[in-house]
């Protein structure tokens, strides 16, 4: 999980720098015309969502299993709200929204298979 976490942190990454050199996005970013203000409140906002993915990487390696699963899961649906939402309208950035969300749709089914396997190990130690 925390290799397709990281997964998801790059092509994050990469589509906002590939963004950046889509035709007038960078001069809209300096004027601040979103269509929406950005404050400062937002950007920390935005900070904070970001961090769910980063922070992932990492928690995926050392939460317990049964927290693991529904960490996995809340910080992959999260993300992907984010990913859906925060996107524009471009091939480029479908794709990469598309690598995202099948690289999180992944981390939930490991997840949950995971702990699935877990649990069942330990009844077959049972009987």
């Amino acid at each position: 999980m925390a290799a397709l976490w990281t997964v998801v942190m790059f092509n994050i990454t990469f589509a906002d720098i590939i963004g950046f050199i889509h035709p007038g996005t960078l001069q809209r970013i300096l004027e601040g015309s979103f269509g929406f203000p950005v404050t400062l409140e937002l950007l920390l906002v935005f900070s904070i969502i970001t961090q769910v993915p980063i922070a992932m990487i990492f928690l995926s390696l050392v939460l317990p299993m049964r927290i693991n699963r529904w960490a996995n899961t809340f910080a992959a649906l999260l993300t992907t709200l984010y990913v859906v939402g925060g996107g524009s309208a471009t091939p480029s950035y479908f794709f990469f929204a598309s690598v995202e969300i099948a690289s999180m749709a992944a981390i939930v089914g490991y997840a949950w298979r995971a702990l699935g396997q877990t649990a069942g190990d330990k009844l077959h130690h049972l009987s």
